[in-house]
């Protein structure tokens, strides 16, 4: 069971933006921006490269919650980054599929 699987179970704590039947929203606790949000779906997906087309509509609901989280935080007249990771070489740390929006902050391009 990934960490992401025990804080939507209510395992481990986690300051909750969001949630509903389908996704989970909580802050990050290493924010690598004012702004750090993760966005992830109950389903435990390792990633989008593990998902089909049946997960078509769960993808769509993740990036809906991910743009009404950014709304509520007030990150929308100004922009913010939506990224997913995937596999070691992507940077992916957590194998449950998730979206960090990050805000608060001038991003740069590329990331780095």
């Amino acid at each position: 069971m990934t960490i992401f699987a025990k804080i939507i179970a209510g395992e481990i704590p986690a300051e909750r933006l969001y949630e509903d039947e389908h996704v989970v929203a909580f802050r990050d606790i290493n924010p690598q921006a004012p702004v750090h949000v993760l966005v992830v779906p109950r389903k435990p997906l390792i990633s989008v490269a593990h998902a089909d087309a049946e997960d078509a509509e769960l993808l769509g609901r993740l990036l809906l919650a991910a743009a009404r989280v950014a709304r509520e935080l007030g990150l929308e007249p100004g922009g913010y980054r939506l990224v997913t990771n995937i596999g070691d070489q992507g940077g992916q740390s957590v194998y449950h599929l998730h979206v960090h929006l990050l805000g608060g902050r001038q991003m740069s391009w590329p990331p780095g």
